[in-house]
């Protein structure tokens, strides 16, 4: 019997969304405002919400001073770099403890699961002494490596790769293909949602990650776009027009990214927790 719900239930839901998105980008509005202003308004001490004369001049600076342009790409290719061989790593591992029987792959897996349970602060120190032995200070290699091992997506892609029929698998083995062919021909493309979700997610978290460029970028060129917003105090003191300007340019990318694969990652979402949208 199908059940309908009560229209004020339903004005409720709208009205608390409504407030939740108000105050999601209400701060954002605000630096939008605050990156149009000059400086001289920023610090004004009558409060306009909009400003009172509009100029781009703050991006302009900040685009012109600095790293920026160098910040920004450092980030793209940092994030795609752990994205990709964040994908590649888990896929693999995923198909490996769902679909192949092997000695020890249910305590393999428990300790691939124990890292959800250790901090990343409490491998700082292993990780940069590594880094340093291997000569990776100040290195894309060395800011991408220890980013790439993600225990959350190999455990979104195995409980995925659990639900699918063996009976696709055994299909693709009795024609002779090998466990590698049988992932990347049968089992990744019924996962494309999913990968995508994930992918978008890790790429979002490389992007933002702070801390562990902090430690291991050493010079003002190699850094990403989240460490270098910290030196944009320094060069400008205190213009929040800038600030607020070199801070959107940050975010913008991201936003974008998320922006359109939206739909992507929503379906990735549900069918990862077993729901259909």
């Amino acid at each position: 019997m199908k059940t309908t719900t009560p229209i004020h239930w339903t004005i409720i839901a709208i009205l608390s969304a409504l407030a939740l998105a108000a105050l999601w980008i209400t701060p954002l509005l605000w630096a939008l405002s605050t990156s149009l202003r000059p400086e001289y308004e920023t610090i004004s001490p009558v409060l306009h919400y909009l400003p009172q004369t509009w100029t781009v001049e703050a991006f302009t600076k900040v685009l012109g001073a600095g790293n920026v342009p160098r910040w920004l790409f450092n980030s793209a290719l940092v994030a795609l770099l752990v994205t990709c061989v964040t994908m590649t790593i888990s896929l693999m591992a995923a198909y490996a403890f769902s679909q192949l029987r092997f000695k020890g792959r249910d305590l393999l897996f428990g300790v691939a699961m124990l890292a959800l349970l250790l901090p990343f602060e409490a491998l700082l120190v292993p990780l940069f002494r590594t880094m340093h032995h291997l000569g990776l200070v100040n290195t894309y290699a060395g800011i991408v490596l220890p980013q790439v091992v993600s225990p959350v997506v190999i455990y979104v892609f195995r409980q995925f790769f659990d639900a699918v029929p063996a009976d696709f698998r055994e299909a693709a083995v009795l024609d002779g293909a090998s466990p590698l062919r049988v992932l990347w021909s049968v089992y990744l493309p019924m996962s494309g949602n999913i990968v995508w979700a994930m992918a978008i997610v890790t790429f979002i978290a490389a992007w933002n990650n702070f801390l562990w460029p902090f430690i291991i970028i050493t010079s003002n060129e190699m850094m990403t776009i989240t460490l270098g917003l910290t030196q944009t105090y320094d060069a400008f003191g205190v213009r929040y027009a800038q600030l607020m300007a070199a801070a959107l340019l940050g975010a913008f990318p991201v936003a974008l990214a998320y922006i359109v694969f939206q739909r992507r990652v929503t379906q990735g979402l549900l069918a990862a927790t077993g729901l259909k949208g």
